[in-house]
């Protein structure tokens, strides 16, 4: 007699769920390099009811927890927060389950870091479980597709992204890192972005 295992039947139906309509990056940062994100009520808003309908439950675990304390541009305290976590997504129509481990990164000036940590390690866990893309296919006609020059506007912004908001000790490696990527595809406005950011970020750290 075979053992119905329906974890990995309900996180393949979220996915396919998810592959029609996406998360798209519509929030915008407003204190850092302006880049575009996806928020995590956007992931809950998207989730809840597909997690709801295919008796999929995600718990939270969380592993570990660093915080420091750093001085920001003007003089006030920041917390640096990150959390290793685990996610058990379980089927609750037979208790199998699947775990994911990811971590989460944040900082803050009162006392959401640790919370804003939590958020990003459920955020990414989710993204990569679910692979869930910034925007559906809904039809195949309803676009021409070129082939892609330069670098892209999302991964642009996903190197903006984790300029902004590395550690401190890696801002020299991650703007390296990303404006050999922007020289790799010749793409010279994503080089320039790149640089502005990493200058921007290197000041704040100094």
């Amino acid at each position: 007699m075979t053992t119905s295992i329906k974890v990995f039947t309900a996180i393949n139906a979220v996915q396919a769920a998810l592959s029609t309509d996406g998360i798209g990056k519509n929030r915008k940062n407003s204190q850092g390099s302006g880049y575009m994100f996806r928020g995590i009520d956007d992931v809950y808003n998207a989730l809840s009811p597909l997690l709801a309908k295919n008796a999929l439950v995600i718990i939270p675990r969380m592993l570990a927890r660093t915080c420091e304390e750093r001085q920001s541009k003007a003089g006030g305290a920041l917390f640096y927060v990150t959390v290793e976590a685990e996610f058990d997504f379980v089927s609750s129509e037979d208790g199998s389950k699947a775990t994911a481990r990811t971590f989460g990164e944040a900082m803050d000036s009162g006392d959401k870091a640790t919370n804003k940590a939590m958020s990003a390690a459920y955020k990414y866990a989710a993204f990569q479980t679910f692979a869930i893309p910034t925007e559906g296919n809904h039809d195949a006609d309803a676009e021409t597709h070129e082939v892609s020059r330069g670098m892209g506007a999302d991964i642009l912004a996903d190197w903006l992204q984790a300029i902004d908001q590395c550690v401190d000790e890696q801002i020299e490696e991650m703007v390296r890192d990303g404006l050999a990527a922007a020289t790799e595809v010749k793409d010279k406005e994503a080089f320039v972005a790149i640089r502005a950011a990493g200058r921007k970020r290197s000041e704040v750290a100094a």
